[in-house]
């Protein structure tokens, strides 16, 4: 399993959102130039970025400083957050981005995110999922920043995108999200049993190594941390046997 670090950006600033809530912002005073370098030392290969303000308003508000980022070469970027045209998804991989992470189109748009499968390839996108598990247990799709609930689970649609080749998914447990409480590892364990042939992300709760370790004896492929590595709750020796390129 691989650990994949997280910058979420809202307004060009590095921050984290507790439980999907925009109005539960923590801003960091860092530089996510900066912030790519480190995990880049650490041994990290890929970076996850998120345009939050792309996710709630559908257009990317921070396209240039994305640009930046992928254009130092240090990592390969894979971007998701208000991906819901095949032109911007196209402008990103212009930018050097290596993964379009299509999210609230699938659900809304699912042509959109059937045609960039077969356009660009299954290794060069990646659906984002994000769920809340409702009271009898079945995973509800949430879309635009986690403000949309719908009526599909995550199963269904998974079933929808199989027959255009879909490989990689990041599932995002909302309620676990920025909330340092721990993965859903039942979620993911059921996720790998459903649908062992997908390369799962797992995303939401990671809080230190032993719940990296956890996610992996499930069998997810990456684990996504943001808050968790922000806060550095992980030494670099922890981290080490996770950051090996997959």
């Amino acid at each position: 399993m691989q650990l994949i670090p997280s910058i979420d950006l809202r307004g060009g600033h590095c921050v984290r959102l507790f439980k999907g809530a925009f109005d539960a912002e923590t801003r960091y005073d860092l530089d996510p130039a900066l912030l790519l370098e480190r995990y880049a030392g650490m041994g990290a290969r890929w970076l996850h970025v998120v345009d939050l303000d792309g996710a709630r308003d559908g257009v990317l508000g921070n396209r240039t400083l994305i640009g930046k980022l992928a254009a130092s070469g240090k990592l390969r970027l894979q971007v998701g957050g208000g991906l819901r045209s095949l032109p911007v998804i196209e402008d990103l991989f212009a930018a050097g981005v290596s993964r379009a992470v299509i999210g609230s189109a699938a659900v809304e748009q699912p042509q959109i995110a059937a045609t960039a499968l077969g356009q660009f390839g299954p290794e060069a996108v990646c659906l984002a999922i994000d769920v809340r598990v409702d009271a009898g247990g079945v995973p509800r799709v949430r879309t635009r920043g986690w403000v949309a609930e719908h009526s599909v689970s995550l199963w269904e649609l998974i079933e929808q995108f199989r027959p255009h080749g879909l490989r990689h998914v990041l599932c995002t447990d909302i309620e676990r999200d920025g909330a340092l409480g721990g993965p859903n590892l039942a979620l993911y364990e059921e996720a790998q049993r459903r649908f062992p042939g997908i390369a799962w992300q797992a995303s939401g709760g990671v809080r230190d190594a032993a719940d990296l370790t956890a996610l992996a004896e499930v069998g997810v492929a990456a684990a996504i941390s943001g808050k968790a590595l922000l806060e550095g709750r992980m030494t670099a020796e922890e981290l080490q046997p996770f950051l090996r390129d997959a």
